[in-house]
C-alpha cells in the first residue's frame, strides 16, 4: 500500500478524526492525575505533570486503545492501560535525557524535566512515574484475571528483559561498532518491548483471544524496528525544529545506528519490509484492521 500524506484523502481525515478522539480522551485522564498541589512534595508532582503533560503524539496509548476496539472491545476499556503505557514511556523518556544517559536537554521543543528541576527532582519524578504507570494499569475496571496478565506483560516490558536492558546495551555499546544483530537485539528491548506491550495490553482489555495477542505482538514489534530505524534516519537527515530534541546525539556520544551502519536508503528499504509484515501479521485476526494497517503506514512515512 502507498500512501502520500500530503494529500489528505476522506480515509486519513477519518483516520486522524480517529486518532484525536483516542487522545482527547487519554489527555483529559492524564491531566486528572498527580494534582497534590498543596504537599511537601508539591515540586516533584510538578516535574511529573511537567512531562507527562509536554505534548507528544500518544502513538503507543493510541495503538492500544485501537487494538483494544480490534478485538472487540470499546476503546475506553483500554483507558486506564493506555495511560499507563503513556505514564511508563514519559518515565523513560525523562532518564534516557539525563546527563548520565543520552544527555539531551531538550526534549518535545522544551527544557528536558532535568535541565527544568535538577538531576535528582528528575530521576525521582522517573521513578514516581514509573510506579504510578502500575497503579494506573491495576486500578482498570477489568476482569482481575485480565488486569493480573497485564501486570505482568508490564512488568517484563519495564525490566532488565525490556526497557532497562534495553537502555543498558544501549549505553554500553557507545564507542563500539555493534553487529546488525546486537542493534536488532538493543531494539527489541528498547523500543519495541513497550510498543508490544501497549498492543497486547489493548487486545486484552478487549477480551480478546490468545492468537490476536500474539499477532499484536508481532505486528508491535515489526512496528517497533521500523520505527526505532526511522529515529535512526531523522536523527541523521532532520533538522532539531522539527524533531523537537537536538539532533546527531548519536553521533556525538558515538552511538551505532542502522543508519551509520547500512546508510539511508537501506534503512529506508528495512522500513519499508517490517511495514510490511506487521500489516500481514493482523491480517484476518480480528474484527477489522482498517485504523492498524493506516496506522503502520503513517509511522513509517513520519518526518518527526
Amino acid at each position: 500500500m502507498t500512501m502520500t500524506m500530503t494529500m489528505m484523502s476522506s480515509e486519513n481525515i477519518d483516520r486522524l478524526t480517529e486518532m484525536d478522539e483516542c487522545r482527547e480522551l487519554i489527555e483529559e485522564r492524564l491531566h486528572e492525575m498527580f494534582t497534590e498541589a498543596g504537599s511537601n512534595y508539591a515540586t516533584l508532582v510538578e516535574a511529573m505533570r511537567y512531562s507527562l503533560l509536554a505534548g507528544g503524539k500518544r502513538t503507543r496509548a493510541i495503538m492500544c486503545m485501537k487494538f483494544c476496539q480490534a478485538a472487540g472491545g470499546r476503546i475506553t476499556d483500554a483507558l486506564e492501560a493506555a495511560c499507563a503505557v503513556e505514564i511508563l514511556h514519559t518515565y523513560t523518556l525523562i532518564h534516557d535525557d539525563l546527563p548520565s544517559m543520552d544527555g539531551d536537554d531538550m526534549r518535545r521543543g522544551i527544557p528536558s524535566n532535568h535541565v527544568e528541576f535538577g538531576e535528582f527532582t528528575a530521576i525521582l519524578a522517573g521513578d514516581a512515574l514509573q510506579a504510578a504507570a502500575f497503579e494506573t494499569l491495576a486500578g482498570s475496571h477489568l476482569p482481575d484475571d485480565a488486569i493480573v496478565e497485564m501486570v505482568k506483560i508490564f512488568a517484563q516490558t519495564a525490566g532488565a528483559h525490556g526497557i532497562c536492558g534495553g537502555q543498558y546495551l544501549d549505553l554500553s555499546g557507545e564507542g563500539w561498532q555493534l553487529t546488525i544483530d546486537e542493534m536488532l537485539e538493543l531494539y527489541s528491548m528498547k523500543t519495541a518491548a513497550l510498543i508490544s506491550a501497549a498492543a497486547r495490553l489493548g487486545v486484552i482489555a478487549g477480551g480478546g483471544t490468545r492468537e490476536q495477542v500474539d499477532a499484536a505482538h508481532e505486528y508491535a514489534c515489526a512496528i517497533g524496528l521500523a520505527f526505532q530505524i526511522r529515529d535512526d534516519v531523522l536523527d541523521t537527515i532532520s533538522t532539531a525544529e522539527e524533531l523537537g530534541k537536538p539532533i546527531g546525539s548519536d553521533t556525538l556520544n558515538e552511538k551505532s545506528t542502522f543508519a551509520s551502519l547500512l546508510g539511508v536508503e537501506a534503512c529506508e528499504k528495512m522500513i519499508r519490509k517490517e511495514t510490511v509484515k506487521a500489516i500481514n501479521a493482523i491480517d484476518g485476526k480480528f474484527h477489522s484492521t482498517e485504523f492498524l494497517t493506516w496506522l503502520a503506514e503513517i509511522l513509517a512515512e513520519r518526518r518527526n
